[in-house]
């Protein structure tokens, strides 16, 4: 089984770089493609969306199949499938195309492994594991920076992204090979979707699912970039590498928290505060230094890190016979409540562009909306039961 975790977790790299690789090439396509960037964040939007559509079926087939075919068969259709349509992308529309179905490819990949994870071991270790796991496939974050930036500089978007769609193909086809399934359960029990959202918990915990994550992997993955480009006159290698780092880091704080802490519910609440403050600060000082600015960047991206310990939270009113039903469908709010306000972010800093003075407004008005989201959605989580296994 370790080899298997091992090449899932690899494929989870290509996931994270996937997610975040178009703050990089917002260049070499706008050039290329005429891409602007409200295309860029519709075709980053609908990644993230057709991921989370795709979180439904994902959680019936490792209930009835299990992770060995569900997660090699959609990464190989989708995700190398998906990376060759991007190399041969004559339009915006295109890339969209791709970006919609390299999401389903990499829809199954992180929660095989959770899976996994909450049939195989204690359930005190699920946060751990799931923040090793998400730690490790963030090296996908930082290769979607200072060295994507190198290679499309020395070979073109182009070969990168058909060389990307050959071992993505390779990796899928490993894993169907040496992943292995948990043993089925002879339990007994059955049930299926509604069941879970039948559990009245995870309603108070669904709305900070739903945008916790948005800010940190809505400004790595888009925003960063162009705001470094227009505000700071910097280009995007390095600031994404360092709020990739940060977004690691976090990552990692976050997972032993609870059973240091004793408490899994205060140290999401917390974390959240700061997000929001890092936001905040963000929106006050749009004009801030570069150094300060990529601080405040990072900070939204170490804070933003919670997604393991809010998804060990709701795991743990969710019966051991709806594990896949259960942590797909938390994976469904957090990922698409990603791809939905990337979209949003995009209109809104289309429309206010159209009618500014000066390159900055349209990002406060992002920086604004990302915190008041995260204020918003703590604010049903304050009233859930702690719950640590």
């Amino acid at each position: 089984m370790r080899l298997g975790l091992a090449l899932l977790g690899l494929a989870y790299v290509f996931s994270q770089f996937f997610r975040a690789f178009l703050a990089v090439l917002a260049e070499p396509l706008a050039r290329d493609l005429g891409a602007t960037p409200d295309d860029l964040a519709r075709a980053s939007g609908l990644w993230f969306l057709a991921f989370a559509a795709m979180q439904v079926p994902v959680g019936w087939a490792l209930d009835r199949i299990g992770p060995r075919r569900t997660s090699s068969v959609l990464f190989l259709i989708g995700g190398a499938g998906g990376a060759a349509l991007f190399a041969l992308a004559q339009s915006p529309a295109h890339v969209s195309a791709a970006m919609a179905l390299i999401g389903v490819g990499c829809a199954p990949v992180l929660m095989g492994s959770y899976y996994i994870f909450a049939r195989s071991f204690p359930a005190s270790a699920f946060a751990t594991l799931g923040a090793v796991m998400i730690g490790v496939g963030s090296i996908g974050n930082l290769a979607g920076t200072v060295p994507l930036e190198l290679l499309v500089e020395a070979v073109g978007w182009r070969a990168t992204l058909a060389g990307l769609a050959g071992i993505t193909g390779a990796l899928a086809l490993t894993m169907f090979v040496f992943v292995q399934d948990p043993p089925r359960l002879d339990s007994g029990e059955t049930g299926g979707l509604l069941d879970v959202l039948r559990i009245p918990a995870l309603w108070l915990i669904i709305p900070l699912m739903l945008v916790n994550y948005a800010p940190a992997a809505g400004l790595r993955g888009l925003w960063i970039g162009p705001y470094m480009a227009e505000v700071q006159n910097v280009t995007a290698g390095v600031p994404t590498l360092i709020m990739g780092l940060a977004m690691i880091a976090g990552t990692f704080a976050y997972g032993p928290l609870d059973r240091w802490l004793g408490t899994r519910k205060w140290v999401v609440v917390g974390g959240t505060l700061m997000g929001a403050a890092a936001c905040l600060a963000l929106w006050a000082a749009p004009r801030a230094d570069y150094v300060t600015a990529l601080a405040l960047f990072s900070a939204v991206g170490f804070f933003g890190m919670a997604y393991p310990l809010m998804m060990a939270h709701a795991r743990a009113f969710v019966p051991m016979h709806l594990a896949g039903r259960g942590v797909t469908l938390m994976n469904l709010f957090s990922i698409g409540g990603v791809g939905l306000f990337q979209m949003v972010t995009g209109r809104l800093h289309a429309g206010v562009a159209a009618g500014a003075e000066s390159a900055v407004a349209p990002y406060t008005a992002v920086f604004l909306l990302f915190a008041a989201l995260l204020l918003g959605g703590l604010l049903p989580y304050l009233f859930i039961r702690d719950r640590v296994d």
